[in-house]
């Protein structure tokens, strides 16, 4: 990817929420509120007022959940959304 986000940004490429459990059941739209997405693009980090850098924890192919809508981009025709690192909640292990 040639784009690099600047500062504590974090490029997310949203993914397909399954509509059914493992078991088969649908799930309830309270369920299919929070946005699950791959990060794709971290910036450095960002300078606190000392200058020390605050590193990024995440890192590109992360899985993430997040709750708001970011603000979505398109670039070379796919779209992108773009938050804070801090404003997302979950990184899915998935190991």
């Amino acid at each position: 990817m040639k784009y690099q986000p600047l500062n504590d940004y974090v490029l997310l490429k949203k993914t397909k929420v399954e509509e059914k459990t493992k078991g088969g059941l649908y799930k309830p739209d309270s369920a299919k509120q929070a946005q699950f997405a791959e990060v794709v693009a971290v910036g450095p980090g960002i300078f606190t007022q000392n200058g020390n850098l605050i590193e990024m924890r995440l890192k590109v192919g992360d899985q993430v959940i997040l709750d708001i809508p970011g603000t979505e981009v398109r670039l070379d025709g796919e779209k992108y959304v773009l938050v804070r690192e801090s404003d997302i909640l979950i990184r899915v292990n998935n190991g």
